[in-house]
């Protein structure tokens, strides 16, 4: 039951903390760098680069948002309220955590693409240029 009742009131205190925070949607596609075009590979990249914006808008809105919930509690706290606390920052975290992982995996496939695109459309600039052919 107490587990209950600390769930039930760090949902109440989370919920409303994090509800201004919209967490974004990654950009739809990231094109195939065997078949893009020019155009779709920039386009990409600006919808990549959007995103990065996006997420650390969306890191730095969950750390305020923390950050305000923490000082509406004042000095002195209570036990449960610092439990309330610890669980708060520990979701903070995970949701930074998270938030930074995805924008490193979109970044990451995007970044794949760009060397299959470059390889493709140009063999001199694209390759690998620290292996040398004996």
């Amino acid at each position: 039951m107490k587990a209950l009742f600390a769930m039930t009131a760090l949902t109440a205190l989370a919920g409303p903390v994090y509800a201004d925070c919209s967490y974004p949607p990654p950009p739809s596609k990231i094109p195939d760098g065997n078949t893009a075009t020019m155009e779709e590979m920039l386009e990409a990249k600006k919808a990549v680069t959007q995103y990065n914006k996006d997420i650390n808008a969306y890191v730095a809105c969950i750390k305020l948002e923390h950050e305000s919930a923490v000082s509406k509690v004042g000095d002195k706290p209570t036990p449960e309220q610092k439990e309330d606390m610890k669980r708060m920052e520990a979701m903070e975290v995970q949701k930074n955590n998270a938030a930074v992982d995805q924008l490193q995996s979109v970044a990451d496939r995007f970044n794949e693409q760009v060397k299959i695109y470059k390889a493709k459309h140009d063999p001199n600039g694209g390759g690998d240029s620290d292996k040398k052919k004996k």
